[in-house]
């Protein structure tokens, strides 16, 4: 077999010359790139480079600008000035272009945290996860950050009983973040048990300023100059790469500055290039296996087994067999019997899934009181023409405009597998299906076809009122007489789902965009994914867990000292929208001009109650009246405590009812605390429900993305 090995010294030979070649040709190149410089920034090389500078100079990924002598870096969306780069730890600093030092008046004007380092949440250019990273090592702990972070937080009231959170009157006009009359700031990251009611985080910015630890009180204007001080990142893990390659595990010694790479992969399949074989491995494996062939050929033949000379490094036999014939068939093995694991789990899952939607279709046929028509998956598909014509997309799944048979317009609503796994599509169609009324939407069919759940409306051709009464550019506009109208159908319809049916219905997410409205703007409540149906007799209701939108959610689902949950909690949600409807804007305005307009009902009360004119252009002295009836009736339904609120069919009475007759209610409270005096506050009364952390982390998450 000389000449097998012949072959094989050539075609190594060659690629052996070729890698030399392209070697040689890119050192030349990096000879000819010589360190660049701006300001005070005057070792800018590989693998940095200036916009001006050569393209085969530096990595593109790394690229700085020279704006006005300082030298610039974009991250994540945001500009910043460089203040140093260190190629030993292979760390740049970085300061945000608002901060001046000793000046602790200035704030930073980018919003940037460690989670917009992290892979699984990378949705947009708002996130850089390669080619910079927070830590200093692609595995690292909490021991490897290279930088805190300090919160700026708006607060509505004083916080008294928080020791992490800081006061910066000293320093920060109380105007310079939105409005808000407390500003507070914090060292360290905010967790759900730091966060207080009242409170909202507006700006995170990143410090590696020496001495300040995390979580640690300090005073205001240490945590500005660690802020002035600027922060780090590192390209550690483009180093990483090429020192020990992709597949290899990397880690970097801060102390000693080197790299130690090992081999994840290499201890479960015995094989130290994770899968990939090396030149030389290769030839001896070739080689071994015309070796034995040989053998089994001279065995047949009555020839000795063997001879030593057809074997090429015979010593390597043993550890072929001992290293990968042996380990591969346990891998094998273990592969197989792993497949058959899986396969049986899938089958099992799709029995259960299969059997779940097999219970829904059973369920649908046991409700003779039911009146939708059951279509087929089919029949849906030639209704939507291919899912084409979409109108809006929700929680629960995607509605698209369609035609029946008949000519008429629907709208189907095609809920998502994954969503309640088939509950909030029997709450629906078991509520919406027994319901007959002028202000509550028609359901007019459904499909359950194995594992697809379709639901089908009246279409609705004037949309959903929050496009009417929130201003937008080029949104539609409707008179305070319609609105007035809607209002008033909105609440009949919700007073027959409380009290005209067999069973009593809660809503549970009453807000503008589950009312849509028909050809001639008559209201229709719609979406009950989230609908309750309990007995008429009983009062509370039992809750697992908070639903609802925030901003139209009772306290009672909060608060779990001033009221159980009952069909009230839909009066605060009517409440809470009625006040938009009279207002034409949202509750809460975050660019208020005074803090004590940025709870509109609150600020709407005082006017009201001092019978000071709600100003609003181009409105009819009726019509005046019309939304002063709406407000006071609104500050009704959005009392804290339930038994304070009227039921809806009282009201219904009170908007048909003349204004002289309604008495002011009791002003409007936000939170239970406020209700207790301050020597007598407790732990208890301040304490929110699990889900309301939840739901307050949520939001918090959601103001941060």
């Amino acid at each position: 077999m000389w000449w097998v090995r012949v072959i094989w010294a050539l075609l190594l030979s060659f690629w052996v010359l070729l890698q030399q070649s392209s070697c040689s040709s890119s050192i030349e190149e990096e000879d000819s790139c010589r360190a660049s410089s701006c300001g005070k920034i005057s070792n800018i090389s590989y693998p940095f480079r200036l916009k001006n500078d050569p393209k085969h100079c530096g990595d593109s990924r790394y690229e700085l600008s020279c704006e006005n002598d300082v030298t610039t870096l974009y991250l994540c969306s945001g500009k910043y000035h460089v203040q140093s780069i260190n190629y030993h730890n292979f760390t740049i600093t970085l300061l945000d272009p608002g901060l001046e030092l000793n000046n602790c008046s200035s704030l930073p004007v980018n919003f940037l945290s460690r989670f917009n380092f992290f892979d699984d949440v990378n949705q947009d250019n708002t996130y850089c996860t390669d080619p910079y990273q927070a830590t200093l090592n692609n595995h690292g702990n909490d021991d490897d950050l290279l930088f805190e972070h300090i919160v700026y937080l708006n607060c509505s009231h004083q916080v008294t009983n928080n020791h992490k959170y800081v006061d910066t009157s000293s320093c920060i006009n109380s105007h310079s973040i939105n409005g808000h009359s407390y500003i507070y700031a914090m060292a360290g990251d905010l967790i759900a048990k730091d966060f207080q009611v009242g409170c909202q985080v507006k700006l995170v910015a990143p410090t590696s300023g020496f001495g300040l630890q995390r979580n640690q009180l300090l005073p205001y204007h240490v945590m500005h100059n660690a802020l002035a001080y600027g922060f780090m990142v590192s390209w550690v893990n483009l180093v990483c790469k090429t020192t020990c390659g992709q597949s290899n595990r990397c880690s970097f010694n801060a102390t000693t500055e080197k790299f130690h790479c090992s081999d994840d992969c290499g201890y479960i399949y015995m094989l130290h290039t994770c899968g990939k074989l090396s030149r030389q491995m290769l030839f001896v494996i070739i080689e071994t296996i015309v070796a034995v062939w040989k053998g089994l050929f001279g065995i047949l033949n009555g020839q000795p087994r063997y001879r030593y000379e057809d074997f090429y490094c015979p010593e390597y036999i043993g550890f072929i067999i001992g290293q990968y014939v042996l380990p591969s068939i346990l891998v094998a093995r273990f592969m197989f019997v792993m497949t058959l694991f899986i396969g049986l789990l899938i089958y099992k899952w799709r029995k259960r899934h299969l059997s779940m939607f097999g219970y829904i279709e059973v369920y649908l046929q046991q409700q003779n009181n039911l009146t939708p028509i059951g279509y087929s998956y089919k029949e849906i598909k030639k209704m939507v023409r291919g899912f084409k014509d979409k109108l809006g997309e929700g929680g629960f799944g995607t509605v698209f405009k369609g035609n029946l048979r008949s000519g008429p317009c629907v709208a189907i609503k095609m809920l998502r597998e994954s969503k309640g796994n088939g509950h909030d599509f029997i709450s629906e169609v078991a509520t919406i299906g027994r319901i007959h009324h002028l202000n509550v939407v028609q359901l007019i069919g459904f499909c359950a076809e194995g594992s697809k759940c379709a639901l089908v409306y009246d279409f609705m051709p004037n949309g959903s009122l929050d496009k009417y009464i929130f201003s937008k550019e080029g949104s539609a506009s409707i008179s305070y007489s319609q609105i007035f109208d809607i209002s008033v159908g909105v609440a009949r319809g919700i007073a027959y789902l409380h009290h005209g049916c067999e069973m009593k219905i809660l809503h549970f997410d009453i807000k503008p965009h589950n009312i849509l409205l028909d050809e001639n703007f008559i209201p229709k409540v719609s979406d009950f994914g989230l609908a309750k149906l309990y007995p008429v007799e009983n009062s509370i209701v039992t809750m697992t867990a908070a639903r609802g939108t925030i901003g139209y959610m009772a306290p009672e689902l909060f608060y779990k000292n001033i009221g159980g949950v009952s069909y009230k909690a839909d009066v605060y949600s009517f409440g809470m929208l009625l006040m938009e409807m009279a207002s034409k804007r949202k509750n809460l305005n975050v660019h208020a001009e005074h803090s004590s307009q940025l709870y509109f009902p609150l600020w709407i009360y005082d006017q009201v109650e001092n019978e000071h004119d709600i100003e609003i252009e181009d409105i009819s002295e009726d019509e005046k009246k019309m939304v002063k009836k709406m407000i006071i009736v609104a500050l009704w339904c959005i009392q804290l405590k339930p038994d304070d609120r009227p039921s809806m069919s009282k009201v219904v009475e009170m908007l048909e009812g003349d204004i002289e007759t309604l008495n002011m209610p009791p002003k409007p409270i936000l939170y239970p605390n406020e209700t207790i005096g301050n020597d007598q506050r407790s732990n208890s009364d301040q304490t929110m429900s699990s889900d309301s952390v939840e739901i307050a982390t949520d939001s918090l998450i959601e103001n941060i993305s």
